[in-house]
């Protein structure tokens, strides 16, 4: 039989606060009859955008040479709000990413979603003037650094509204995922990453993450989740925090196709949701 290295022991013990951290909130919400709501999914985010309360509003954000157009979300509060990135799938800026948006504005933060594909549509357009082809063409054109120094324009423009506090984290989808927990790689300041289905960073460049990062993936995404196993080993070996949650039956892109796989992607939203917002909040308002 192995013992338990020194440092095993303390990663479990790690982990076990940590869940012990998540029953104890969800019994405090169940308690106080306090309920997640869900982001709608792809179907009917074009509706929930129209009916929300929430001030959204279209900025353009011009820096270093560069000029992005992106999706900005107040959140109803009586003070200033940590900032949440919203990246996008390999589909563009399309409603359903502005309805994830919208609903984490809804759970207190301020959220901005930038259009990757800003001037890459006709005329110098974007993703409102892509269909679904034309975007996932597109996005192959996007060069690392040109992915990195968008979203720092956002980071940079919404930390700096009178709203905001200087805190902020990301949270990105599908291809987006994958850019979220790279983008984790690139700034020491990051107050929390969340990866839905994206593939993971190379190993070389984990050493570099200073925030916690937790992932969700569908247990029938083995494209995704091959890329799991050597990420996990090698952020626990440098004593970094990534944790990974797989729902049985839930495939790529669950949070947006809710209804399908006979129920599987509803349950797996349900949970990961809910988990989400929890670890934002937890990493991002005001200790």
């Amino acid at each position: 039989m192995l013992t338990p290295t020194r440092s095993s022991i303390a990663r479990h013990v790690v982990v076990f606060l940590a869940a012990t951290a998540t029953i104890t909130m969800l019994s405090v919400m169940a308690a106080s009859g306090t309920q997640v709501a869900l982001p709608a999914s792809g179907d009917d985010a074009g509706a929930r955008l129209d009916g929300s309360p929430r001030h959204g509003e279209w900025v353009t954000i011009e820096a270093r040479g560069d000029k992005i157009e992106a999706y900005v979300v107040y959140p109803e509060r009586p003070d200033n709000a940590p900032v949440v990135v919203v990246i996008h799938e390999i589909f563009g800026l399309n409603e359903w990413a502005r309805v994830v948006a919208d609903q984490l504005a809804a759970e207190g933060f301020l959220a901005i979603a930038p259009d990757m594909l800003s001037g890459r549509g006709p005329n110098g357009t974007g993703s409102p003037s892509l269909d679904r082809q034309a975007a996932v063409s597109l996005m192959s054109s996007l060069q690392p650094a040109e992915v990195t120094r968008r979203i720092n324009m956002s980071v940079q423009y919404a930390t700096t509204l009178p709203a905001a506090t200087q805190r902020f984290g990301i949270i990105g989808f599908c291809w987006g995922g994958g850019t979220s927990f790279n983008f984790a790689t690139a700034r020491d300041d990051l107050g929390a990453a969340v990866v839905y289905y994206g593939t993971s960073p190379s190993t070389e460049s984990l050493r570099r993450i200073q925030a916690p990062v937790m992932g969700f993936y569908g247990g029938d995404d083995q494209r995704i989740n091959a890329t799991i196993e050597s990420a996990q080993a090698e952020m626990d070996r440098l004593g970094k925090r990534y944790e990974v949650n797989i729902y049985e039956g839930a495939g790529h892109g669950f949070l947006r196709a809710q209804a399908d796989r006979d129920g599987a992607n509803m349950a797996a939203t349900e949970k990961a949701w809910a988990a989400t917002v929890m670890f934002l909040k937890a990493e991002l308002e005001a200790r």
